[in-house]
C-alpha cells in the first residue's frame, strides 16, 4: 500500500517501515528547511519555559548529576553518600556548560540548553517513526511536533536530568534497531559499511543509555536479546552482528569504567544500594507484590498522562506481538518493545525504596522515555485504522487503563491521600485533575480517558479529523507543560533559593571547601554543595564528631530552642564567626567561617 493513501485505508493497525523516499531534490530540501525550523521552535520553547530555572530542584537527582559533571571537568568533590548512584554518560553532555558557564547559575543554564537542544531531536525521530507507521507525510510531520511536545517530553527537559535526552536515544534506538533488522540482506561476501552502520549505530546508544541510568541496563538487555534473536533466526549475518555486539561490548566496558571511576569522588562511603532492594524485592511475595502493583502504577500514569493514546499504542504492539500475520522480524521488534516497558516499570519499581509518598505508587518519570514511542504508535491508530479496528483499539485501551487503576487502589488504598504528596511528581495528573496539592486516582483516569473519547471522536469526522486530533493533543499537551512551569517548577525555584542561597552573606569563591552537617536536612545539603560551586564538600555527623577546622566553610544544624550561636557543640572556637542563618520550612542551618 502507497505511503501517501489515505488515513482510513486500513482496517487494521500495520507496523511496517515505510517506502523509500524517492521526492525530489527540491522536495528534499525543503523538508529540511522545514526540520531546521521545526527542531529551532522546540528548542526556542524549551528555553522559554526553562527560563525560570536557576538551580537544581530536583533533588537529589539534578544534584548528582551536575557534581558527577563537575568532576568530569576537574572540578571538586561533593560528598553524596549513602544516596542514589548518579552514571557519567549524561554529566559526559554536560561537560560543554561548564566551558561556556562561570559559576553556577551559568553552568546550569547551559546544561538547559543543552537539553534543549537533544531534546527537540525527538521532532525528526518521532516524524521517521511516524512515516515507518506509514502515516501521510504531512501528518507525520504535524504528529512529530505534537509527539515532542509531551509533557513527559517536554516538561523534563527544564531539569538536568536524563529524562530530557532518553527520549530522544531511546527513540533512536528503535528506528536504527529496525533499521539493522528488517534491511535487505547484502550479497554474499563482507557486509557493507551501509549494513553495518544501524546495528552498530544502535549498540552506541545502548551503551550511552547504560552508562547514563539504570534503565539503560533493561535496554542493554532488551537489544542483547535482539542481537541473539538476529543470530539464531539467521535474519542477519553473523559477522555483521558480531560487529554490532563488538561496539556494544566496548561501549558498556567504557561506560563501566567511567562510573567506576566517579564513585570514590561522590561516594566515598558507599550508596543506597538500589540493586540490594531490588534483589531482596525479587526473592519475597511481599517484594514481588509490591514491584508488581508499583510497575502496574507506572503503566496507568503513562495510559492516563496522554489521554489515552499511548494505551492504545501498548496494546497495539502487543497485538502486533501475538497475531500470526505479523513478519518475524517486527514481531521481535514489538516483544522487545513491550519487554522494554515491563522491564522498567517493574525493575524501578522494585529497586526503590518505601519513601511514604504517594508518587512511589504511580508515578510517570521512569516510563517517559518510552512514551513517545508508544504515542506515535497510538496516534497511527487513530489516523490510519478502519472504525472497527479503532473501537477495538480504544476499549482496549480503556479497558487497560481501568484495570490500571484498580490495581493502583487495591494495592495503594488510603495511602494515595495519607502519604506525602509532591507536586513535582504529578505535572500531567495535577492538571488533568486542576489540583496541585492531592491526588485523586479517579478523577485524573476519567480525565484521561474522557481526551481519549474526544481523541476518538475527532478521527472519525470526514473532514478536519487530523487537524482536529493534533490540535486537542498539542493544546493539552502545552497547557499541562506551562501550568506545570508556572505552578510547580518556578515556586520550587524560588522557594528552595530563598531558604538556601549563601551568595548574599559570603564570598563563596573564598570557600574552597564545606564541610555540612548530616544533620541539616539533604535538600539543604545538596543546595549548599550547588551554591559553593567551587568548594569540595564533605559531610560529618555533629552528634558524634566535633565540627572540622580545616575547612573554609562549616554548615550546622540550628536547634530549634536556641540562638544560631548554640549551634557548634560546645562553642565556636576563636576565629570563626556566623556568616549566615535561616529557619526553613525543610530545616534550620547556620553557616559558620573563619
Amino acid at each position: 500500500m502507497s505511503t501517501e493513501a489515505a488515513p482510513r485505508a486500513v482496517a487494521r493497525p500495520v507496523l511496517a517501515p515505510a517506502g523509500p523516499d524517492t521526492a525530489p531534490a527540491s522536495r528534499r530540501r525543503r523538508l529540511v528547511l522545514l526540520f531546521l525550523l521545526g527542531w529551532t521552535a522546540q528548542v526556542a520553547l524549551r528555553l522559554w519555559l526553562a527560563s525560570g530555572q536557576t538551580m537544581p530542584v530536583a533533588t537529589p537527582d539534578e544534584a548528582g548529576y551536575l557534581f558527577a559533571a563537575r568532576v568530569l571537568t576537574g572540578g571538586p568533590d561533593a560528598d553524596l553518600s549513602y544516596g542514589t548512584v548518579y552514571r557519567g554518560g549524561y554529566p559526559l553532555l554536560l561537560t560543554p556548560a561548564f566551558w561556556i558557564g562561570g559559576g553556577p547559575v551559568g553552568v546550569y543554564r547551559s546544561a538547559l540548553v543543552i537539553n534543549a537542544m537533544i531534546g527537540a531531536a525527538v521532532l525528526p525521530l518521532a516524524y521517521l517513526l511516524l512515516r515507518g507507521l506509514q502515516v501521510r507525510r504531512r501528518w507525520a510531520y504535524l504528529f512529530a511536533h505534537v509527539t515532542a511536545l509531551l509533557p513527559g517530553v517536554l516538561f523534563y527537559s527544564e531539569f538536568v536530568l536524563t529524562d530530557a535526552v532518553l527520549p530522544a536515544v531511546v527513540l533512536g534506538w528503535l528506528l536504527l534497531a529496525h533499521a539493522w533488522l528488517t534491511r535487505p540482506a547484502a550479497p554474499a561476501g563482507r557486509p557493507s559499511r551501509r549494513a553495518l552502520a544501524p546495528g552498530a549505530g544502535a549498540s552506541l546508544l545502548v551503551a550511552f543509555a547504560y552508562t547514563c541510568h539504570t534503565r539503560g541496563a533493561i535496554l542493554l538487555v532488551v537489544h542483547a536479546c535482539l542481537l541473539l534473536a538476529a543470530v539464531l533466526c539467521r535474519w542477519r549475518s553473523r559477522r555483521g552482528t558480531a560487529v554490532a555486539a563488538l561496539v556494544l561490548a566496548i561501549g558498556v566496558g567504557a561506560g563501566t569504567a567511567l562510573n567506576h571511576a566517579l564513585l570514590p569522588h561522590l561516594y566515598p562511603a558507599g550508596d543506597n544500594d538500589l540493586s540490594g532492594n531490588l534483589v531482596q524485592r525479587m526473592t519475597t511475595r511481599g517484594g514481588l507484590g509490591w514491584m508488581l502493583s508499583l510497575g502496574t502504577g507506572q503503566i496507568w500514569y503513562q495510559a492516563v498522562a496522554t489521554g489515552g493514546v499511548a494505551a492504545i499504542g501498548l496494546v497495539t504492539v502487543a497485538f502486533a506481538a501475538t497475531r500470526r500475520g505479523t513478519p518475524a522480524r517486527l514481531r521481535a521488534l514489538a516483544l522487545a518493545l513491550l519487554a522494554l516497558v515491563a522491564g522498567i516499570a517493574f525493575a524501578t519499581s522494585g529497586a526503590l525504596p518505601d519513601e511514604y509518598r504517594i508518587g512511589n505508587y504511580v508515578y510517570g518519570r521512569y516510563l517517559a522515555c518510552v512514551t513517545p514511542i508508544l504515542f506515535a504508535v497510538g496516534v497511527a491508530v487513530l489516523l490510519r485504522a478502519g472504525r472497527r479496528t479503532l473501537l477495538w483499539a480504544a476499549a482496549s485501551a480503556v479497558t487497560l487503563t481501568v484495570l490500571t487503576a484498580c490495581v493502583v487502589q487495591w494495592y495503594a488504598g488510603d495511602r494515595l491521600s495519607r502519604y506525602t504528596y509532591t507536586r513535582y511528581d504529578f505535572p500531567e495528573t495535577s492538571f488533568l485533575t486542576w489540583d496541585w496539592t492531592s491526588f485523586h486516582l479517579w478523577r485524573a483516569t476519567f480525565a484521561g480517558l474522557t481526551l481519549l473519547g474526544l481523541a476518538v471522536l475527532a478521527t472519525v469526522l470526514r473532514r478536519r479529523g487530523p487537524e482536529l486530533l493534533a490540535g486537542l493533543l498539542a493544546a493539552v499537551a502545552l497547557a499541562t507543560a506551562v501550568t506545570a512551569t508556572e505552578r510547580i517548577a518556578r515556586p520550587l525555584v524560588r522557594e528552595t533559593t530563598a531558604h538556601t542561597d549563601l551568595r548574599a552573606d559570603t564570598d563563596l569563591r573564598a570557600r574552597r571547601s564545606v564541610a555540612l552537617d548530616w544533620n541539616v536536612p539533604w535538600t539543604i545539603r545538596l543546595s549548599h554543595y550547588y551554591w559553593a560551586w567551587w568548594s569540595a564538600g564533605s559531610i560529618f555527623n555533629a552528634r558524634d564528631v566535633p565540627p572540622p577546622q580545616n575547612v573554609d566553610m562549616v554548615v550546622l544544624a540550628w536547634p530549634e530552642d536556641g540562638p544560631a550561636t548554640a549551634s557548634w557543640p560546645g562553642g565556636a572556637p576563636a576565629g570563626w564567626r556566623i556568616v549566615d542563618a535561616r529557619r526553613t520550612p525543610e530545616g534550620d542551618w547556620v553557616a559558620w567561617a573563619h
